[in-house]
């Protein structure tokens, strides 16, 4: 057998082999869902101004995530995109801190927003 996660191999006999491999589905999952909250977590940036987020989104490639105000409107969303080439992806139900959901100013256009979205780019 050999694990994708971490290109670990291992032999198990053939009565063994499903008991083995259900077990270590468990270890995978877990491994891949810590190797991607560690990544999610180093890739993610709290910006509180246009400054910041344009500093951030600025050149080629990606940026990561940027957790930011938004006034909500398609207006803003469209320039935004315009200007940095970040987009929203997520408007989150649970925030990814609970600060996120405090109320703030957009960091485009000044207004009133009720919480921070995730922007990033595509690549």
């Amino acid at each position: 057998m050999a694990r994708r996660d971490t290109g670990d191999k291992e032999s198990a006999a053939l009565t063994e082999v499903v008991e083995k491999v259900a077990g270590l589905m468990d270890t995978i999952q877990q491994a891949i869902y810590e190797r991607a909250l560690a990544f999610r977590e180093a890739n993610t940036k709290r910006v509180d101004t246009w400054e910041e987020f344009e500093a951030t989104f600025a050149g080629e490639g990606g940026a990561g995530f940027v957790v930011a105000h938004w006034d909500g409107t398609e207006e803003s969303e469209a320039i935004i995109a315009e200007r940095t080439k970040a987009t929203i992806r997520c408007i989150p139900n649970t925030p990814l801190l609970e600060s996120d959901n405090e109320p703030g100013v957009c960091v485009y256009s000044g207004k009133p927003s009720a919480r921070r979205v995730v922007f990033a780019k595509a690549y």
